[in-house]
């Protein structure tokens, strides 16, 4: 397939349906967490829900691959959007049956059957994504040249963080106001309308568009080879644990955030949707001129501002007080923190798209993401855990702000330990 010498009608079709992904993506973040806390009060089983979300990361990511590497990716996505799509349907349609609500309470949960439900769903959307995912990122350098990874890159991160943390999360809380069950509807179309722009993408998406037929499946092979190649290479190694961490510490941070949006600035769901909408800003900002700011500075002190604004948000909530002007503070921290994480990702995605072989980058790109991504559920169960142990020794109000505190000081360290590294630059050997 001869590859479109610009940003073209194809590409446009796969950001649209990207951005109706993250839509219901967008809205989730809110809701799955907002849900769970009407079920109950307890922190470690509010992380739970979005444990079941990042989990499969551990599980799939290797498999996933593989997959990818041996299909055509466009399929993939068919496939994985619409399971989404059910999965949401029947999730929305449970809830609304079991509506209202009973009290939550401090431990347990008031509805246990919804809650194992509601975990359950999650788990197979969670799997669901990581298929999808992969096979997105692996896609796109089908549809651009590859001098415009970084703009290409750029633009899908800017219209799915709008779709995501602006849109979505903004929706989510008009949404959970009318009823506990909406989100999950509107997700559910979303994800239907996605598989509609998918379906228009001609061309053929394998891995290798050259052979005729899929070789004889050797998985081990196929697996080992994926992750030898991600253990040759010391960048890409460094990238996949710095991002890991990076993502043990945010998403810690994000399992007490809907608690304290509660409990200590004492608000409601739109006061969540607008600290996501705020980072979502940052996101978008970052998405439109990162090209430019790669040009200027060069992709190593890219990563090395990016891992600095990273420390912005976990400060901020520390410091933040309560009501209005603690959400201000708060808004204006995720703002930073989402500019740096996207300048993070479009440099990162992009050096490993055009560095990895086409016909390993499913199974590099999978093994890579397992420890990027699958760190987030590692640390949503710590803060979980830490805060449930903080809370009887000195107090929920304090035991709070301990994932915040721990993320702190996790980025803290990373960014001493690898601040050397970013600086030789990522086209330079280790």
């Amino acid at each position: 397939m001869d590859k479109p010498k610009s940003l073209g009608a194809a590409f446009r079709r796969f950001v649209a349906a990207s951005g109706l992904t993250n839509l219901a993506d967008g809205v989730s973040l809110v809701a799955w967490t907002w849900v769970a806390s009407q079920l109950t009060r307890d922190p470690l089983l509010i992380a739970l829900v979005p444990v079941a979300l990042k989990a499969p990361w551990f599980v799939f990511s290797l498999p996933a691959g593989i997959i990818v590497d041996r299909f055509d990716r466009r399929r993939l996505i068919l496939a994985a959007d619409i399971l989404r799509s059910l999965a949401y349907a029947a999730v929305g349609l449970v809830i609304w049956m079991a509506l209202p609500f009973g009290e939550p309470p401090l431990r347990g949960t008031s509805a246990p059957w919804i809650f194992a439900l509601i975990s359950a769903s999650a788990v197979v959307i969670g799997a669901a994504e990581v298929l999808r995912d992969n096979a997105a990122q692996t896609m796109l350098p089908a549809l651009v040249d590859d001098p415009l990874l970084e703009r290409a890159n750029g633009r899908l991160w800017s219209v799915e963080m709008v779709m995501n943390t602006f849109v979505g999360t903004a929706a989510a809380g008009v949404l959970l106001g009318a009823s506990l069950a909406l989100p999950f509807g509107v997700n559910a179309c979303a994800m239907a309308l996605a598989v509609a722009l998918v379906l228009g993408l001609r061309g053929d998406f394998r891995a290798d568009p050259s052979a005729e037929t899929a070789p004889e499946p050797n998985w081990k092979a196929e697996l080992g080879e994926g992750i030898r190649y991600l253990l040759g290479q010391p960048n890409l190694r460094s990238l996949a644990v710095l991002t890991g961490l990076f993502n043990f510490a945010f998403e810690a941070m994000m399992v007490t955030l809907v608690l304290i949006v509660q409990e200590r600035l004492g608000l409601g769901p739109l006061a969540l949707s607008a600290i996501f909408a705020s980072g979502a800003v940052g996101g978008v900002a970052a998405g439109l001129i990162n090209d430019r700011i790669v040009d200027r500075i060069g992709a190593g002190w890219s990563l090395r501002i990016a891992m600095v604004l990273a420390l912005v948000l976990p400060l901020a909530v520390l410091f933040a007080g309560g009501g209005v002007p603690g959400l201000v503070l708060i808004c204006a921290a995720m703002l930073v923190t989402e500019f740096g994480g996207i300048v993070w990702n479009t440099v990162s995605v992009s050096y490993r798209q055009r560095s990895i072989p086409r016909r390993l980058l499913g199974r590099v790109n999978s093994a890579y993401r397992l420890f990027a991504i699958g760190m987030a559920p590692l640390g949503m169960l710590c803060a979980g855990l830490l805060t449930r142990l903080a809370t009887e020794a000195t107090g929920r109000e304090i035991a709070l702000l301990v994932p915040f505190a721990m993320a702190l000081v996790v980025l803290a360290v990373t960014s001493v330990i690898y601040w050397r590294f970013l600086g030789r630059g990522l086209s330079q050997p280790l």
